[in-house]
C-alpha cells in the first residue's frame, strides 16, 4: 500500500501531516507505540522541512508512506525542494555534555535515528529524500 501527501511546507501544516500518517496507521491497527513513534518522528522531520529548506519560506514538502503488510514494514520518505541538507552527515551530538557546553541542533535526527530501525538520505534532481523504515510486530 502507498499513499502520498503533497502540502505547503508551512508549520501550520504540521497536523495534516500527523494526520497523514496517523490515520493510515490506525485503520491498519498498527500497534499504538509503533504509531507514537512514527507520527512524532513524522512531526520532527516534516517541522525541520517547513522552517529550515527554504529561504524564502515558500515550498512543498511530500511525504510517501509505504506501508508492506507481509513483511509489517512502514517507511516515510520526506521529499523537498529545499536547500540541500543531510541531517545524517553531521556527527551524533554528545547528550552526556553538560547542557550549557552542548551546541544547538541535532537532538532531534538523532532522536529519529533512535526510534527508526533504518534511516537514509540522497540528494536527487534537486530534491532531498529523507527515508525513515520502522518494522512492527
Amino acid at each position: 500500500m502507498n499513499k502520498e501527501l503533497t502540502i505547503e511546507a508551512l508549520v501550520k501544516k504540521n497536523k495534516d501531516v500527523i494526520s497523514f500518517v496517523d490515520d493510515e496507521l490506525a485503520r491498519l491497527e498498527v500497534p499504538n507505540s509503533v504509531r507514537v513513534e512514527m507520527v512524532t518522528v513524522a512531526e520532527e522531520i516534516f517541522l525541520n522541512i517547513a522552517n529550515y529548506a527554504y529561504e524564502d519560506g515558500q515550498g512543498d514538502a511530500t511525504v510517501r508512506m509505504e506501508i508492506d503488510e507481509d513483511k509489517r514494514t512502514i517507511t516515510l520518505s520526506f521529499i523537498d525542494s529545499g536547500k540541500e541538507f543531510d541531517p545524517l552527515a553531521k556527527e551524533d551530538p554528545d547528550i552526556y555534555l553538560p547542557i550549557e557546553e552542548r551546541p544547538i541542533g541535532g537532538l532531534g535526527i538523532l532522536m529519529v535515528k533512535k526510534m527508526m530501525d533504518s534511516v537514509s538520505y540522497y540528494r536527487e534532481d534537486d530534491k532531498n529524500h529523507l527515508t525513515v523504515t520502522k518494522k512492527w510486530a
